[in-house]
């Protein structure tokens, strides 16, 4: 999976706000968004944790960028000392294009749900984490299709693409050989029980309460 993090600080960096810290499957597309409270390198572990345990498949790499919450020796711990190991890998130094996969959802799962606001209550983590762990999570993995690239060749001075069929990340894991027969039964209990129309609604209404909490002067710049 690819790694990236998302600041909630509305126009300033300055003091203590929310991240945001997505992953992707790039085979795929499965995506699981997590907040926590500034992104020092313990509470970053602690989601990730999280987010791994939550999976319907077992994480078998990690790819981040050059972030000091992914570089830093807690992680590097983590995921050497687990059983089984974790690859663990990064970007090169200024190659957005190395992590695309998680850096196109950036907008698509957090910014299209949260916006641009600074987000500096700590209260918001926990509503922020129910809503994505669950219903933004079972909406957007098994009902939302995505593209994938299929194949893309330069003729000329042009670029053209081919996609394959829109998926959703759940349609792909069902049809993976990779995924077991057990957890492949799994999801389709879960599918089979899920409702969109539900899940929009329940979302409609934790965003209501989460923004309820969001002070309109704490998008002021703050002066150092």
């Amino acid at each position: 999976m690819e790694a990236d993090t998302v600041a909630h600080c509305g126009n300033s960096l300055v003091g203590d706000f929310i991240w945001s810290l997505t992953l992707t499957d790039i085979h795929t597309g499965w995506t699981e968004c997590r907040a926590t409270w500034n992104n020092g390198a313990t509470g970053v572990i602690t989601q990730i944790k999280n987010i791994q345990a939550g999976l319907p498949f077992e994480l078998r790499g990690f790819d981040c960028d050059n972030d000091s919450e992914f570089l830093n020796h807690h992680l590097v711990r983590y995921f050497t000392d687990h059983k089984p190991r974790i690859k663990f890998t990064r970007s090169r130094p200024y190659k957005k294009n190395d992590n695309a996969h998680v850096e196109q959802k950036n907008w698509s799962y957090v910014r299209q749900l949260l916006g641009y606001d600074r987000l500096d209550n700590p209260q918001l983590v926990g509503l922020i984490n129910s809503l994505y762990s669950y219903q933004w999570s079972l909406l957007q993995n098994h009902f939302c299709p995505t593209l994938k690239l299929r194949e893309k060749k330069r003729i000329n001075s042009k670029y053209y693409k081919k996609y394959e069929t829109p998926k959703t990340p759940y349609q792909r894991l069902v049809e993976s050989p990779h995924l077991s027969e057990e957890s492949k039964s799994t999801l389709k209990k879960q599918h089979q029980s899920l409702d969109p129309f539900k899940l929009r609604r329940q979302i409609d209404r934790q965003l209501k309460a989460i923004f309820k909490l969001v002070s309109v002067t704490s998008n002021v710049r703050k002066r150092i």
